[in-house]
């Protein structure tokens, strides 16, 4: 089981957010990458530690608002649930923490 943890956000951490999720479990499964995965609302994703967020372009006034850890990426999509702005985005991001 990896270590690496994702985490979608949206504004109440249920349906787009997991809608995300779904689309990039696909994404990661077709590069062979195994990923803890897990969705919240935007007023908790601050206090948790995952490598990487994925979240809609619409929040980031908001996250540049908190205070992410360092070691945290976040990933914004205009489209949360197009597995090719997915891969798009998430594949570098992936090749910079020296999983792919």
């Amino acid at each position: 089981m990896s270590n690496l943890t994702i985490l979608f956000v949206c504004g109440a951490g249920l349906g787009s957010s997991f809608a995300a999720q779904m689309a990039t479990e696909d994404v990661l499964k077709a590069k062979g990458i195994e990923a803890n995965l897990d969705h919240t609302d935007i007023s908790s994703a601050a206090a948790m530690n995952a490598d990487i967020i994925i979240t809609a372009e619409n929040f980031r006034p908001q996250f540049a608002k908190f205070n992410i850890n360092n070691k945290t990426t976040i990933v914004f999509l205009r489209n949360i649930v197009s597995k090719v702005e997915i891969e798009e985005k998430l594949c570098p991001v992936l090749q910079q923490k020296g999983l792919i």
